[in-house]
């Protein structure tokens, strides 16, 4: 199982998304009004915009909230304006980071990113230093209790879905980022219940690390994830699942 699985099976079992909310929907709100901002506020122009509300729906924000968030990015109410930035680095055992942000402070944001990663005995990179071993796509889950694996295979297929694995007991669809809405669309319309939903970058190959690297690391993707201008972050890590169960329980 690749990282950006492992993180999300860990994620999943100890429903950080559920007891963090508040941050998930500030994260949400930034991202909305940045896509709005660049894109402008019509979802059906703006594909950034289309899948930030999509993802905002999904996690019960209250259509008050979206409409704020877009009429913020837009300048028909007022608000803090954010930049983005992409920080590379390395973790504990050397396995890559790849951090997208959306900051009002960017010297904020590097100081507190290079505190947590050097806590962690990591270290910030230079631009390009790990981005290239990252590709951007499209991933849909789907719980395979939910499903028909027959009918989640010829939907997504043809649907134009680049692969599809089995990963515990879900169903990954992984897509090119341009085919990624029409595979989801596809799949909605047939009847199959999503359970989430992104666009990602996927690692070109892995990293393996072990022992006490392996439980720093874990943590040390938590805490960044938690960081306020932290948007997404993403690693080519491959863990053991012992390690996996052993902190997905604690």
């Amino acid at each position: 199982m690749s990282g950006h699985s492992k993180w999300s099976t860990i994620k999943r079992k100890k429903g950080i998304e559920d007891a963090k909310r508040g941050k998930i929907f500030t994260k949400l709100i930034k991202e909305m009004t940045v896509a709005a901002k660049e894109g402008g506020g019509d979802e059906s122009s703006n594909p950034r915009l289309r899948s930030a509300i999509s993802t905002a729906k999904s996690a019960n924000m209250p259509a008050s909230n979206i409409d704020k968030a877009i009429k913020r990015g837009t300048g028909e109410l007022p608000g803090i304006v954010y930049e983005e930035a992409v920080y590379e680095g390395y973790g504990p055992g050397g396995a890559a980071l790849l951090m997208f942000t959306l900051t009002d402070n960017k010297n904020r944001t590097v100081s507190e990113l290079r505190h947590l990663l050097t806590k962690a005995d990591g270290s910030l990179a230079g631009p390009g230093s790990v981005a290239w071993i990252f590709e951007s796509k499209g991933i849909i889950r789907i719980l395979k209790e939910d499903t028909n694996e027959d009918d989640v295979f010829t939907v997504a297929v043809d649907a134009g879905a680049e692969d599809i694995q089995m990963e515990d007991d879900m169903y990954e669809i992984i897509t090119t980022p341009e085919n990624y809405e029409s595979v989801r669309s596809a799949l909605d319309s047939a009847g199959i219940d999503l359970d989430t939903s992104e666009l990602t970058q996927l690692p070109s190959n892995s990293k393996k690390i072990e022992g006490a690297d392996a439980r720093k690391f874990l943590h040390l993707m938590e805490r960044i994830e938690a960081h306020d201008d932290i948007q997404h972050v993403y690693s080519n890590f491959d863990i053991d699942d012992s390690v996996i169960e052993e902190l997905a329980s604690v």
